[in-house]
């Protein structure tokens, strides 16, 4: 029952972490276009790393922001992994 309850906590976090990610790629984006102080690049890889590769993923392929940056791309890819791999041990604790 708890698992249950840790589950719809964990989705509802990476939804919220992912949106306010792609916020801030889109607000970084148009800062630079505006030639604007910037966000920095640790506050988006931090996003990323807590909860938000999603939304940087997503961020990145819309805005085309940070695209030929390979440490942002390793960033968000381990990231998603480890997403994914935390999401399939709550999916197989809630089924088993």
């Amino acid at each position: 029952m708890y698992i249950n309850i840790i589950a719809i906590i964990y989705v509802a976090f990476l939804i919220i972490s992912s949106l306010v990610s792609l916020y801030l790629y889109k607000k970084d984006k148009k800062l630079a276009e505006r030639g604007n102080m910037r966000i920095k690049e640790k506050n988006l890889l931090m996003c990323s790393c807590f909860g938000g590769a999603i939304g940087s993923l997503i961020g990145r392929i819309i805005f085309h922001h940070k695209t030929d940056k390979k440490y942002f791309s390793l960033v968000i890819y381990f990231s998603l992994l480890m997403e994914i791999i935390a999401g399939g041990i709550i999916i197989y604790m809630v089924v088993r």
